[in-house]
């Protein structure tokens, strides 16, 4: 462990500030740590978060009480589902997880706690940065600490409007459910979070928003026009607000920084990137930043190395990450082009969003290279071979 860090302040009570400090107490209890979150004990935004297998393990691998406590606390599920203009098609995939953002922080909290982390609910800092060795700006997208400073921050504005509610329909397999309207299609993506609610995240184009009125109409009026959209979905059940403040309409905010550390203060989480909802990965991130960055202050003497190495590994990590990313939500935007196929071709194309290739050739003709690649080795590799291509030259374009 760096000799130079004995007092640690992270500003922040997500799961990236809370897990890194259950970390950082694990490798050296007799260091001084404090998280310190703005909001009350018990409030926090959103619904479910999701993740997959490889976290799980990640989490064993260096905590194996809180993992335990999350997976015990996890919902899971195999099957994929879309509800595509009245018809259902049904694929089997990789096994998923979900878990309330509130018991998901509650078990990190209650962890950092018994291991004697100082946990401060209601304490903001907007100012200047604390008094520590070393200071981690784990306070979200809009981390004031980090608008303190120069970090080369760019932010991107996606082009759909989405927004974040629950219901008490619990789903049974992760389910897209996709409306066409007078005004344009409006889509779900819904999962099961615990045994008694679902999250669903809803989306639509900002044309779409405006003509159905979305954008005119209070949180009420929001709820009871989308329940009538996604009746067919919900099966009688009713879509649910924040509960604390307004569930708001968003459009998607891709935060990029040039440089993630500046002195003894580092970003970590959504203070230092986002990537688009649609792939899921949010939480996961967030903890793998966490876990990087307590293992570069254990490796390092120097706590400047130690954070540059972070970054460094970081970074290259998120690269692929980020790109499929920014491909999904490109998906997304360009949706109408995809829901004239055959619910089982529309669906397949779901899972190939990610793909650098699929906005630029026709959907049935992807679709038909796709199913022969599957077969054939040979064309494989020339269809990742042209993905990666058309990637290295847009990559090359925006530098």
């Amino acid at each position: 462990m760096s000799s130079e860090v004995r007092k640690v302040i992270c500003v922040g009570g997500g799961p990236a500030g809370l897990y890194f400090a259950i970390l950082m107490k694990l490798r050296d209890p007799s260091c001084d740590i404090s998280v310190f979150e703005r909001d009350p004990a018990g409030s926090t935004y959103g619904w479910g978060v999701t993740y997959w297998g490889s976290l799980l393990d990640r989490l064993y691998e260096n905590d194996r009480e809180s993992a335990r406590a999350i997976g015990e606390a996890s919902v899971r599920w195999h099957d994929g589902m879309a509800l595509i203009g009245g018809r259902t098609t049904t694929h089997r995939g990789d096994e998923g997880f979900g878990i309330g953002r509130h018991r998901l922080l509650g078990i990190l909290a209650d962890r950092a706690i018994a291991l004697g982390v100082r946990v401060e609910f209601e304490r903001e800092i907007l100012g200047e940065v604390p008094d520590a060795d070393l200071v981690v700006a784990a306070d979200g997208v809009n981390s004031p600490l980090r608008g303190r400073h120069d970090f080369g921050t760019e932010v991107a504005t996606g082009g759909n409007t989405y927004i974040w509610l629950g219901t008490t329909k619990v789903f049974d397999a992760f389910t897209f459910a996709f409306v066409e309207t007078e005004h344009g299609w409006i889509w779900c993506y819904g999962y099961p979070f615990d045994d008694e609610r679902s999250t669903c995240v809803i989306e639509c184009a900002p044309a779409t928003w405006r003509g159905l009125g979305l954008d005119r109409a209070d949180e009420a009026g929001n709820l009871e026009l989308l329940d009538r959209l996604f009746v067919d979905l919900l099966d009688g059940h009713r879509l649910i607000g924040r509960g604390q403040g307004v569930a708001q309409w968003l459009r998607f905010r891709t935060v990029t920084n040039r440089t993630w550390h500046r002195g003894n203060l580092v970003l970590l989480g959504d203070a230092a990137h986002t990537t688009h909802y649609s792939i899921g990965a949010g939480t996961t991130l967030a903890i793998e930043d966490a876990i990087a960055l307590a293992g570069a202050i254990e490796r390092h003497p120097a706590l400047a190395p130690a954070l540059a190495a972070y970054a460094l590994e970081r970074k290259a990590a998120l690269l692929p990450v980020q790109s499929a990313a920014r491909y999904s939500a490109r998906f997304y935007e360009d949706l109408p082009r995809y829901l004239r196929l055959e619910p089982a071709q529309m669906f397949a194309l779901l899972g190939q969003r990610h793909s650098p290739l699929l906005s630029y050739m026709p959907p049935r003709l992807y679709y038909r290279l796709d199913r022969a690649a599957s077969r054939l080795e040979a064309l494989r590799k020339i269809k990742r071979r042209a993905g990666h291509w058309i990637a290295g030259s847009l990559q090359s374009l925006s530098g």
